[in-house]
């Protein structure tokens, strides 16, 4: 049968109190604010209470539009008068790009309409092999962003690129005079031409050389590959050839080494032919991949060298003392064991930043000969030093720095002795920092130089080896910027372009293709060869790692969030309002503690009146003294005992709007760039308001919202007992639900009909899909404030639930085993605490576009309707906010205006102001207040994809179809498509024995399909 757990989304949920009960039972949490639109409050009473009542009966929204109507703006549009050639008005046009910033990385398409580009979508063609994250989706709005460095600035003062230019090479040439030192400090470039200009500048400049910083720093798994194949990079991961993943602490569905693992991962997660990959994960803090793994064990940093040592013993066939504690020995010698068995369908990875540990991870993956362990394309997104760095700042403090010249890296805020950093900077003759922005590390240098954003600038990237990639503008330069790159060439004395020169400096890369085909296809394989491992000392390893102890009272583990990453894009609203996958929480970063340590300090989380999740404070201290105070506290299921969780990227305030500067600065414990360190914790005084969305648009408590299974009841029972059908009574028989109709339905058989597909197997909670939502529909960011208060606009979610048992059997064995009432009611209580290590899963939500949509039937004024193509329609000036839509929806989908949120200054977003504007899709209009709104299955996409094909003549080939989200899928978890094309995928995927569709004994017939979950446990 299905699964019968109770799901639960939070933690204060299981405390069942009134108040979450009350908030579930609300249809909106807080009183209307009538008196906010409609004026004065005293005006309003001596008016009488008839007409307040009215309003509240009718709606406030009904006087509101109304208002807004009579004062509606009027638009001049303005012609071409002599049109580019290129530009066909209405009509999109996609350019072939590629991003690396230092961190995130992908092969990209960016759409642009009359000039702007909007939008990022994946590239698909051949070779092309990463795909955008929430992040790389987010940075279009990054371009238009109004607080970038706009002119270059000298001593603080606006000034000219010729006087930079003059300033630059004189200094080069005061420091070659008296020999001091010129340093190039970079994040990694992965830039062939790149590094070969650098390459001529410290060929003409002896006492020059090159720094690689890495923010987030791979230093350790560099130095070991390093020793091993003799080259500085990493090994790209192939899951997809995995049938047995274990993974130490290594969270690859999120940003280990760079990220993009997913979608190999996920094509081993679907069961096909009754097999699917099995998974392992050890770690401190809940992560994406911890959330997907069918096995998750929570342990301490220290706990995880043991196991990799028992795991080396039992693979290799070593004999390394191991003391690991007994409560996880069971465990890890049962994933070492099956890993030894699966031979080369089985890898293991590490995340442990510790060159023994990353060694040992070479020795098992040669052992088993795994497939998944890629050596020929290594990854070259990695290649910062730590000593290098380290060595810098002794020359800096030492006053041999003269001259220091900077790009794409912030040191005074991301570097944990920013302090020594800065007093080294007072040092140093000339310092340049190329920078997006006026940013920590630009204010204090004697030369702000304002870089191109990615869409305004040339370069090439090797992100993996054996793979050349072109990045090109699709916008002319917004502000008066310049590329580092082209101010190298000047240095150097070089003639033209950034462009001539990667143009011509391709010529010996991408032989047997052309220039402008690879500027078409935006990536070119040139193929790599596996490298050979050369001997080592791995015995060696183990036992110095086997030594490893617990570092003290808790282990705190720095992480980066899947919204901000390192935090290069804090000023991106889209980024801020996203809600973490796991905490479900935005505009902030906090510890997170596991429920046992929570209550032995007395730190609490707990749902108020208005639904929204407030939190104790705690101090963090260092084991040298360091504090970081008023740190916001999330109790995290999950959360090893013994550790916390604490992400970088927040806290920044440099070139940030006010609403912005949120959280606070965690890269000040990243003492010697070990995201592990020994701290303290002790509760502080006050409460943290958190806006936290998880326990709001609740589904009512209904219990077949996730359907999941084991794979070996999968295999063995037929569909019926897995994914249990609902039954309702009819003429005094038994059938199933979705049989009975309450109307008579219409004939879709002709024309098409749309469907979307959701596999939650394939599903890892990345949220790229949810952004590229809010791109593509201009969907709003309302604030902290306002989603505090349930009024966030997403229109598509991802619901996070947590589960009991480790596994079915145990679930149905204990409640089998109850004796007596007592016993029955202490059970199932334990049942329902599963805190210490829940499982997970993730559903996307976004409208079911219901064929017998529940919220159509209840609208007085038809703003709400149904297409034959499967499509609920919302006519946006019909609405007039009764919101008996919302009320009416089992799914909480839909989304109210509550306020304006264009071009008004209470909500100081990219909406307010004329430059972030420009990132707005012209296909969809900007909602105003007074309405509702949601998901419209991006029909501006799905229509013009059906012209498009009509203007051609020809039929609308499977796959040409998309939504916003469907296409920013990289693990392949969304598929949409026409279910009348009975070839179609999405057709295909509807008919399988694990769909199912979500609250499915309502009688709605969404078109949103979910397929059943599958645990290999």
């Amino acid at each position: 049968m299905s699964s019968n757990k109770k799901y639960w989304k939070s933690v204060e949920e299981l405390e069942n109190s009134s108040i979450v009960e009350a908030l579930r039972n609300n249809e909106f949490v807080e009183e209307i604010p009538t008196d906010e639109f409609l004026g004065n409050a005293d005006a309003l009473a001596t008016s009488g209470t008839s007409r307040r009542d009215f309003l509240k009966y009718v709606g406030f929204s009904t006087a509101a539009v109304t208002l807004a109507a009579c004062e509606g703006p009027v638009h001049k549009s303005i012609p071409y008068v002599l049109q580019p050639e290129q530009i066909i008005p209405g009509v999109a046009d996609y350019y072939a790009t590629t991003v690396f910033d230092g961190f995130d990385f992908a092969n990209l398409l960016v759409k642009t309409r009359e000039g702007r580009p909007i939008k990022i979508d994946n590239n698909t063609i051949s070779g092309a092999k990463f795909s955008a994250n929430a992040r790389i989706h987010a940075s279009i709005l990054s371009l238009y962003d109004s607080m970038r460095l706009k002119e270059p600035k000298l001593e603080g003062k606006d000034t000219t690129w010729s006087a930079v230019d003059l300033k630059i090479k004189s200094s080069i040439a005061d420091a070659k005079a008296k020999g001091g030192q010129v340093v190039l400090l970079t994040n990694t470039l992965a830039s062939p031409s790149t590094e070969k200009l650098i390459g001529e500048f410290i060929a003409k400049n002896p006492n020059a050389k090159h720094v690689v910083y890495d923010a987030v720093s791979s230093s350790e798994a560099l130095d070991a590959f390093e020793t091993v194949y003799g080259e500085r990079a990493l090994v790209d991961y192939d899951f997809s050839k995995a049938s047995l993943i274990v993974s130490v602490g290594a969270d690859f569905l999120g940003d280990w080494q760079g990220g993009g693992y997913d979608a190999g991962y996920a094509k081993g997660r679907i069961p096909q032919n009754g097999k699917m990959s099995r998974h392992f994960q050890f770690e401190s803090n809940m992560t994406l991949s911890g959330a997907a793994a069918d096995k998750r064990v929570p342990m301490t940093i220290s706990n995880q060298k043991q196991a990799l040592v028992q795991i080396y013993n039992i693979v290799v066939g070593a004999n390394v003392a191991v003391s690991l504690e007994a409560a996880f020995k069971n465990e890890v010698v049962k994933a070492a064991q099956q890993l030894k068995a699966a031979g080369s369908k089985g890898v293991l990875v590490s995340g442990l930043e510790d060159k023994n540990a990353q060694l040992l991870v070479l020795a098992i993956n040669q052992v088993l000969a795994s497939e998944a362990f890629n050596t020929a394309g290594t990854r070259q997104i990695r290649k910062g030093s730590n000593a290098t760095v380290a060595q810098l700042l002794k020359d800096m403090n030492a006053g041999s720095v003269h001259t220091l010249i900077m790009s794409g890296v912030n040191p005074v805020y991301t570097l944990a002795d920013a302090a020594s950093f800065e007093a080294g900077l007072k040092k140093v003759k000339t310092s340049v920092a190329f920078s997006l922005k006026e940013d920590e590390t630009a204010l204090l240098t004697t030369i702000a130089a304002p870089a191109p954003h990615y869409l305004e600038a040339w370069g090439d990237v090797m992100i993996t080896k054996g793979t050349y990639s072109l990045t090109q503008p699709t916008i002319r330069p917004i502000f008066n910027t310049k590329q580092f790159q082209d101010v190298l060439l000047s240095l150097n004395g070089t003639p033209g372009t950034f462009y001539d020169y990667i143009k011509a400096n391709s010529g010996g890369i991408i032989a047997g293709s052309s220039w402008n085909q690879v500027l078409h296809d935006g990536v070119f394989v040139l193929g790599s060869t596996a490298l050979t491992g050369g001997s080592y000392d791995y015995s060696a390893a183990a036992s110095a790692l086997s030594k490893s102890k617990s570092i003290g009272d808790f282990e705190l583990v720095l992480y980066t969030k899947t919204g901000l990453g390192d935090g290069q894009q804090a000023n991106n609203p889209w980024l801020q309002e996203f809600p973490d996958p796991i905490t479900r929480v935005s505009w902030d970063n906090y510890v997170t503690v596991s429920n046992a340590d929570a209550k032995k300090l007395g730190l609490s989380n707990e749902i108020v009146a208005n639904g929204g999740l407030n939190g104790s404070y705690a101090t963090i201290t260092t084991a040298d003294g360091l504090k970081l105070e008023n740190v916001p506290v999330i109790v995290q299921p999950g959360q090893a005992v013994g550790t916390l969780g604490l992400a970088v990227g927040y806290g920044r305030k440099a070139a940030l709007k006010d609403e912005m500067q949120v959280g606070l600065n965690a890269y000040a414990l990243y003492k010697n760039f070990n995201s592990v360190q020994s701290v303290s914790i002790a509760k502080a005084n006050g409460e943290h308001e958190f806006a936290c969305v998880q326990g709001q648009k609740t589904l009512m408590g209904r219990g077949d919202i996730i359907k999941e299974t084991t794979l070996k009841i999968f295999n063995e029972k037929d569909a019926e007992y897995w994914n249990e059908q609902p039954m309702v009574s009819l003429d005094h028989e038994e059938v199933k639900a979705t049989t009975v109709d309450l109307w008579e339905s219409f004939d879709r058989s002709t024309g098409h009909h749309f469907n979307l597909s959701i596999d939650l197997n394939a599903c890892t909670g990345c949220g790229a899909c949810v952004i590229a939502c809010h791109a593509e529909n201009n969907v709003p960011v309302v604030g902290k404030a306002e989603v505090r208060r349930s009024r966030d606009m997403h229109w598509l979610r991802i619901d996070r639930y947590y589960s009991s048992e480790s596994t079915f059997e145990g679930d149905n064995e204990r409640k089998e085993n109850i004796a007596g009432l007592s016993s029955s009611l202490s059970t199932f209580n334990e049942m329902e605490k599963a805190g210490d290590n829940p499982q997970v899963a993730f559903q996307p939500v976004m409208c079911q576009h219901c064929n017998h949509a529940p919220c159509e039937t209840v609208c007085p004024v038809a703003a709400t309707s149904h297409s034959r193509q499967g499509q609920n329609h919302m006519a946006y000036n019909r609405c007039v906010g009764t919101r008996y839509c919302a009320n009416n929806c089992p799914y909480k989908v839909r989304r109210f205006n509550w306020f304006l949120y264009n071009k008004n200054s209470e909500f100081d977003y990219h909406m307010n102001d004329d430059l972030g504007r420009m990132v707005l899709n012209p296909d969809v209009n900007v909602r105003s207040r007074g309405v509702m709104e949601k998901c419209s299955m991006c029909i501006q996409m799905t229509q013009a994809t059906i012209l498009k094909a009509k203007k051609e003549g020809r039929p609308v080939v499977d796959g040409e179809f998309q939504t916003a989200c469907s296409s920013a899928c990289s693990s392949g978890a969304m598929i949409f498509g026409d279910v009348n094309d009975k070839e179609s995928k999405v057709a295909k995927l509807a008919a399988d024995e694990r769909s199912y569709h979500l609250l499915e004994h309502v009688g709605t017939k969404p078109n949103v399909v979910y397929h059943v979950k599958v645990r290999n446990t």
